[in-house]
């Protein structure tokens, strides 16, 4: 065996308990995972038993599309894997050539064979590969807590041997579950509720509401860092830019102070979700978390929710703040979040807003305004762009 021959194997979990509808579920993964490689080189994904290759032309660098690939949703881990015949010599030999120069105190074989009529058990070839291994390395076998794993996964056609596998998100792949539409405000919460509806393979499309020009546009640059660092997990995006100064100052001209925040939220619903129907989504998405701030009361959040005709989804209402700052740092967005900027919620907002506020009570105030034509300014007004990953830059989607 005179040359390796590295792929990358994917494995998937939840996507193997879809029975009648894991074809289609795999074959948005498979997309998938061609779409956010495809900068890296040609890549060709081929369904094996329980698992998915990732086939490389050329001088690919493979590591790097093994990271990529550890943030493709509906993806459990991932792993550079060498190819060999489903025989104990040329495991043996593969072994010899993953472990050659690396120095390791403890290891163990973890072998598995995805036909059960191989001539070995898993246990027994966990034994000859690890003899092999002691004979080779001045180390130990532990169970348990080893310091190097090396995999054998054999397979009727052929059997795959790697050392380093990197956890994914696991989930489903974006896409299968249809379309949202997100309210995204540039703070901490929302980019992290919009992944975690990627994760359930939602296709996420972005809202955000901002008050130039009595504002400065710092809160649409920080939207679009976002939704461009969002993209490395859907590949292409959609973000509404929604001019919202204008409908504050009409609010605050006739609604009285402890009720403007809750005025304001029923009317970026009303235009979320207009926009949302344009794009083909079926739900909101919020990053509200129960109890946070004066609008996320459970009466408020209520009296919000009267005015959406589609299913509003919160993914973090039972998170505290620290839980989905730790979600943030792990998604990268939580820099881009902290950045200084000045957005909607800061213009106009009382200092003692509602916090208990009916529905009659909302329905008093906004029969003093227009909302339809508030509604439609919005909509009308709004500039929307997309992304794609590989990153490109953004196009005018009119």
């Amino acid at each position: 065996m005179s040359r390796l021959r590295p792929a990358v194997l994917v494995h998937y979990h939840e996507l193997a308990l879809k029975r009648g509808n894991r074809p289609l579920f795999l074959r948005h993964l498979g997309r998938n995972l061609v779409r956010a490689t495809s900068d890296l080189g040609t890549a060709r994904v081929r369904q094996l038993s329980g698992r998915l290759l990732l086939d490389l032309d050329g001088a690919v660098p493979i590591e790097a599309v093994r990271d990529r690939v550890t943030r493709v949703c509906g993806v459990s881990s991932a792993a550079v894997a060498y190819r060999v015949a489903s025989t104990v010599e040329q495991m043996k030999a593969i072994i010899a050539r993953l472990i050659e120069g690396r120095s390791f105190g403890s290891f163990r074989i973890s072998a598995r064979r995805a036909f059960k009529t191989y001539p070995m058990t898993s246990v027994e070839l966990n034994r000859e590969l690890g003899a092999f291994v002691l004979e080779r390395a001045t180390t130990r076998v532990d169970l348990h807590h080893p310091e190097l794993t090396i995999h054998v996964e054999v397979l009727p056609a052929e059997t795959f041997v790697y050392i380093d596998r990197l956890p994914g998100p696991g989930g489903l792949p974006v896409g299968a579950s249809g379309t949202v539409a997100a309210l995204l405000s540039g703070g901490i919460d929302s980019p992290v509720a919009a992944w975690r509806m990627m994760k359930r393979g939602c296709r996420v499309g972005f809202v955000h509401f901002h008050s130039v020009p009595y504002l400065p546009p710092t809160s649409q640059a920080k939207a679009r860092a976002l939704v461009e660092r969002l993209s490395q997990w859907q590949y292409a995006s959609r973000l509404a830019l929604v001019p919202f100064g204008e409908i504050q100052r009409e609010v605050v001209l006739s609604v009285p102070p402890p009720a403007r925040v809750v005025i304001y939220r029923r009317l970026m619903v009303r235009i979320a979700e207009a926009l949302a129907r344009r794009w083909g989504a079926q739900a909101l998405v919020t990053g509200e978390s129960l109890g946070q701030v004066a609008s996320q009361t459970l009466s408020n959040i209520a009296c919000i929710d009267e005015v959406a005709r589609m299913p509003v989804f919160r993914p973090l209402i039972g998170m505290d703040k620290l839980e989905i700052t730790d979600e943030a740092r792990r998604l990268g967005t939580f820099e881009i979040s902290i950045e200084p900027d000045a957005d909607c919620c800061t213009l106009f907002v009382p200092r003692h807003p509602a916090t208990r506020m009916s529905v009659e009570e909302a329905h008093a105030v906004e029969a003093r305004l227009d909302v339809e034509r508030l509604v439609a300014g919005g909509v009308d007004g709004a500039a929307v762009e997309t992304f794609e990953f590989p990153a490109r830059a953004p196009a005018d989607a009119g």
